[in-house]
């Protein structure tokens, strides 16, 4: 069984169950969470969230360039007011450059790209890179508050980024 047939069942008991579908759109935190999608991060979990509390954001290495367009549409059509950044220990973006990135693609599927793959070989420099990168984006408010994280895959704990 493929793993979308395995999620087909899985959600028919998820749904039998599901009593939240009058939930409004906005978030009920007014929070966005721009964090990595590495699997072993869960978001709602390490930061007690439930469907309906906030807009979270993933992608590889929880980029805020990446995340941009959707903290925008988050801010200025529904209303988040706080950002909070997570990375984490152990991120596979700490173990490449773009450059090697982009030779793996040339040799694996014959394509030349010029894509920023956003890696980074300084974690916490790489929360405080992209904490600034929201504080001053033309696209997104000033006056809400911005926070770093770092996430230990270890141990499950945040700690700021300052």
């Amino acid at each position: 069984m493929s793993a979308a047939d395995e999620f087909i069942e899985a959600n028919k008991a998820y749904a039998a169950r599901f009593t939240k579908g009058d939930l409004p759109v906005p978030p009920a935190r007014h929070v966005a969470v721009v964090a990595c999608m590495d699997a072993r991060l869960d978001p709602a979990r390490a930061l007690g969230l439930e469907e309906g509390d906030a807009h979270v954001i993933r992608n590889a290495g929880g980029r805020a360039k990446d995340a941009i367009r959707s903290l925008a549409i988050s801010q200025q059509l529904l209303g988040t007011r706080e950002v909070v950044v997570i990375h984490h220990t152990d991120c596979g973006m700490l173990t490449f450059t773009d450059q090697q990135l982009r030779e793996k693609i040339r040799s694996d599927l014959g394509v030349d790209t010029d894509q920023e793959f956003l890696p980074f070989s300084d974690l916490e420099q790489s929360v405080r890179d992209d904490v600034q990168a929201i504080r001053t984006s033309p696209l997104l408010l000033k006056d809400v508050p911005v926070r770093g994280f770092i996430y230990d895959v270890k141990t499950g704990l945040l700690s700021e980024v300052k």
